[in-house]
């Protein structure tokens, strides 16, 4: 009567692969800190863009996307220019819901005080601003006050966060004032940042009465804002150059500030594949030194093998065994890779005030591409110590 045949369950296998690694530890834990860095790495890079693309779509959603704006375009004469009677003209189309301007005042710079040299301008902007700017670009005054009808007839100015940090303006208590256009402007307030309209940022808004009356502003808008409807931002968009110009519609330019949040959330998740593809390096590096912690455990341990076959093991018995050590340091380090990834987005994330974006699959696959270097990295191992005789392995002994 034969022998019952030998089993290794799949329960033995991993206390196998455990009492491996914990015969050398140091080793192991060297090994699994290099797949760890590789997937920690990737986890971040993953989860860091995501957090930052959800705080763009975030930001889009509070501001609204149905924000055009239209400027005036090149001809072939040079920059064109849009009738001062083109804001009205926009806000009678069916759709536009709200609609306001700015123009900027031509050769009119801004100075903290009389005594500066007149080409230092620091590339502030002096611009007449209607008095419902604010709501229709989602601008937020920061301290002080905006402007109504009554300061719009007053040398009153309001900053741009930048232009406020360029001239050194921190108070917005009356007692302030700037020189601007050879005239002293009192500074009523001073906005937040902008994001839909950005060369706010950067510019100093007077009221549209006092730029005509005291700085010869004809008029003109520079930029028109308008909201429109979601559902005719297209029709909108077609309609709006020969609406602003009948004569020249083709130097006129219409964009949408939105679609340039947009773009910057694309861009970020092409630079997250460029990362993702030098996280992918760094774990081919980890699964390469795997692969060499198992040849070495291989050939140290070749009486362990000997003797485990004298004992009836079988080659699949050894195979299995060696496999399993190198799945499981693997594991071991994509484990603990992903939860060091999760840690250093969710740090980045509050640091900058972002929500915590980390999709789950990224946990998930991080730890399945772990196991599967492990596996690949442990196969030629596993199949060197399977083939190795009884004979010559006892040898050693």
């Amino acid at each position: 009567m034969s022998a019952p045949r030998s089993r290794l369950r799949p329960r033995d296998t991993v206390r196998v692969a455990f009492s491996g690694l914990r015969a050398r530890p140091l080793r192991a834990v060297l090994s699994a800190l290099g797949i760890a860095v590789g997937i920690a790495a990737m986890v971040a890079v993953v989860g860091i863009s995501a957090s930052s693309r959800e705080q763009v779509h975030q930001q889009l959603r509070s501001l609204g996307t149905n924000l055009l704006t239209v400027a005036p375009g090149q001809s072939f004469v040079g920059e064109a220019s849009l009738p001062p009677e083109s804001v009205d003209m926009v806000a009678r189309l069916d759709d536009v819901g709200a609609v306001s301007a700015v123009g900027v005042v031509p050769d009119t710079a801004v100075y903290r005080t009389d005594e500066i040299d007149p080409n230092q301008t620091n590339a502030i902007a002096v611009s007449a601003a209607r008095t419902d700017l604010l709501d229709t670009v989602g601008a937020t005054v920061a301290s002080g006050r905006w402007l109504d009808d009554a300061l719009g007839a007053f040398p009153v100015v309001v900053l741009g966060a930048d232009a406020a940090d360029l001239l050194g303006v921190a108070r917005t208590d009356g007692d302030v004032q700037v020189w601007l256009g050879g005239e002293w402007f009192t500074v009523a307030g001073v906005l937040d940042p902008v994001p839909l309209a950005p060369e706010l940022d950067s510019s100093a808004l007077i009221g549209w009465p006092v730029a005509a009356s005291l700085l010869d502003f004809d008029g003109s808008p520079t930029t028109i804002y308008q909201r429109v409807d979601e559902a005719a931002i297209d029709d909108v968009r077609a309609l709006l150059p020969s609406t602003v110009d009948p004569a020249t519609p083709e130097e006129v330019a219409v964009s949408r500030p939105s679609d340039a949040l947009a773009a910057q959330a694309a861009t970020d998740e092409t630079l997250t594949t460029l990362l993702l593809a030098l996280g992918g390096v760094a774990l081919l590096v980890g699964g390469i030194g795997v692969a060499n912690t198992m040849v070495i455990a291989v050939l140290e341990r070749r009486s362990e093998v000997g003797l485990r076959r004298a004992l009836g093991a079988t080659r699949a018995h050894i195979r299995r065994q060696f496999l399993g050590e190198s799945v499981l340091l693997a594991a071991l380090g994509g484990v603990g890779g992903a939860v060091l990834g999760g840690a250093a987005t969710a740090a980045f994330a509050t640091s900058r005030d972002w929500p915590f974006a980390l999709p789950v699959w990224v946990l998930a696959g991080a730890a399945g591409a772990t196991m599967v270097v492990g596996a690949l990295a442990g196969a030629y191992p596993a199949a060197r110590a399977a083939r190795m005789p009884p004979t010559a392995a006892l040898s050693t002994v």
